[in-house]
């Protein structure tokens, strides 16, 4: 599956990039075919498998404790072991210029040969979970989550995101597009050192037990 053809995602005259090289994190985005915003493509290295990598992001219990962007992240439903609904309310961010936001998006994860996982995800409704006066709904447009091991060390995977947020509200569109590219280093960032802390726990603890887990490789 060739996912920059998915999301039509090439570098051109219309793209700009934002690079970490010392970090290995790119950010590069270009107007979306799907609203009146960008398409963000994001790319970096973590050293975690995809398996496990897609099971750190996405399940609540381990999501919660790593990403600092979100004050909420949690499972409305389980359609199966690999599709469900998540409900997630951001923190404020760009220092307090963009309040929180609530999204309830449809998550569907998919293994292929190769250890390749991909996400596909996208905003829908859904009625236990409506809109409140609390937090402006946002909306996420079509995304893709593509984890694939590195050739020259499994143990390692490729991760590149394809996001392309509504935030709504009465904001700007720059105020918005000066504040994507740095939540999605932020993110990649947050990865990596929730990665590495648990492994580090995990080090110094009884190895007794085992975690559950809601999504299962196939």
């Amino acid at each position: 599956m060739d996912v920059n053809s998915s999301f039509n995602f090439s570098m051109s005259s219309t793209s700009t990039e934002l690079k970490e090289d010392e970090k290995k994190i790119t950010v590069s985005w270009k107007p979306s075919r799907n609203y009146d915003g960008h398409l963000y493509r994001a790319e970096g290295i973590i050293p975690e498998t995809p398996a496990k990598l897609i099971q750190f992001m996405y399940l609540p219990e381990h999501r919660s404790k790593w990403d600092r962007s979100l004050h909420t992240y949690r499972m409305l439903h389980r359609i199966d072991s690999d599709t469900f609904i998540l409900h997630t309310i951001t923190n404020s961010f760009a220092m307090g210029s963009i309040a929180p936001r609530d999204f309830v998006d449809l998550v569907h994860i998919k293994y292929y040969e190769g250890e390749k996982v991909i996400v596909s995800s996208v905003s829908v409704e859904y009625p236990q979970c409506p809109p409140t006066s609390s937090y402006i709904r946002g909306y996420n447009n079509p995304c893709g989550y593509v984890c694939s091991p590195l050739p020259e060390n499994p143990g390692y995977s490729k991760l590149v995101m394809y996001v392309q947020p509504e935030l709504r509200g009465n904001l700007s569109r720059a105020v918005v597009e000066a504040t994507m590219p740095t939540n999605l280093l932020n993110l990649i960032h947050d990865a990596k050192d929730g990665i590495k802390a648990q492994k580090a726990h995990s080090a110094h603890s009884s190895p007794k037990g085992h975690s559950s887990s809601l999504l299962h490789k196939k």
